[in-house]
């Protein structure tokens, strides 16, 4: 039976001082286990992941999503990467103070990725390998082709000019949602949607996904933890076999892959409605059978220096009926395909 779920809004401030949306959905009973959420490029949470936290908490499951800095809700130049790592060092000491919450010490922990957010996820785990439960890759940035890799001296070039130019928005795209979106009423959803960003990408932030992504790829290996990776046969804004490349080199006792044969990148937001619940069922699925013996879920205790200050600055509970002003906010997904390094333009 679905359980009944509280949605939640805050803003916390991070190391640098900046004011960052957090949203949670948090089921009435008490939850089989915690999922992180770790949303793409230019992405964010508490729309464009609403239906990943709407279902996840029907199934008992209490889910936490942060907006990085300049994305969606939070503050920040839009969409500019400055370090990826910022992403990173962000998400890993607010999810962890979560953590170290007493109703959830115990609980295990999960990670949810989606495009760019798959290697946030990925590096999450690297930077404290025991820490999490396991995690769930749709379509993850963690590889690029060799037949789309950017030549050495096209990333010298552009390397030697980040610093003096690195908001520059040089970086060419082009418009997939025709290509990401298959159901075409949610296409035109999106086509419609003001908050999509259609310019360029800023040339910091291109050049710090391309050193993540080089990074990630020579050092899959080094992946321990369990985890189901999905990818859409038929996607064509991320090519599938970065999901198959992650899966065959990681050095992961449980792993699992799942290729959806027709279906394309937007697994979870673009499909038919019967796509998506096929792919949400089979996620659930997977998560079930990871925390049906809570015993067999072994759960790394808190140290004390695991987790960094949060600084919790603006409180905007669902029974306020009251949010904040929405800026503008950029909905794009990171896509490694087509004949160079671009960042696509998507949701």
């Amino acid at each position: 039976m679905k359980s009944e779920y509280q949605y939640h809004e805050d803003y916390i401030r991070n190391s640098r001082g900046v004011e960052l949306f957090t949203c949670r959905w948090i089921p009435s009973s008490s939850p089989k286990a915690l999922v992180f959420l770790c949303h793409g490029y230019g992405m964010e949470c508490s729309d464009s992941m609403r239906e990943c936290g709407i279902r996840l908490a029907s199934a008992g499951y209490a889910v936490f999503g942060m907006d990085y800095e300049g994305h969606g809700r939070s503050m920040g130049s839009r969409c500019y990467i400055k370090k990826f790592s910022n992403i990173v060092n962000d998400c890993y000491n607010y999810y962890t103070s979560i953590c170290a919450q007493e109703e959830y010490m115990e609980r295990g922990r999960f990670l949810y990725g989606e495009s760019m957010g798959g290697a946030v996820t990925l590096l999450l785990h690297k930077k404290d390998p025991s820490f999490w439960n396991g995690a769930i890759l749709v379509a993850p940035m963690c590889k690029i082709s060799e037949k789309v890799k950017p030549h050495p001296v096209v990333i010298n070039l552009l390397t030697r000019v980040e610093e003096m130019i690195p908001k520059w928005k040089i970086v060419p795209t082009k418009d997939v949602i025709d290509a990401a979106f298959k159901d075409l009423a949610k296409r035109e959803e999106v086509r419609n949607n003001k908050l999509i960003y259609q310019d360029k990408p800023r040339l910091k932030t291109a050049l710090e996904m391309l050193r993540t992504s080089m990074n990630l790829e020579d050092s899959l290996h080094e992946i321990t933890m369990p985890f189901f990776v999905l990818h859409g046969e038929a996607d064509i804004v991320t090519d599938p076999e970065i999901s198959k490349a992650l899966y065959e080199k990681a050095s992961s006792r449980d792993k699992t892959l799942k290729l959806y044969p027709g279906m394309w990148h937007t697994l979870t937001s673009g499909e038919p409605d019967y796509n998506v619940d096929l792919v949400f069922a089979d996620i659930i699925s997977w998560l079930d059978h990871r925390t049906a013996d809570p015993a067999s879920l072994t759960v790394t205790p808190i140290r004390a220096n695991t987790t960094a200050s949060v600084e919790r600055v603006f409180v905007d509970g669902v029974s306020s009926g009251q949010r904040r002003p929405r800026r503008a906010y950029f909905s794009l997904l990171c896509g490694l395909n087509g004949g160079r390094l671009v960042p696509r333009s998507a949701m």
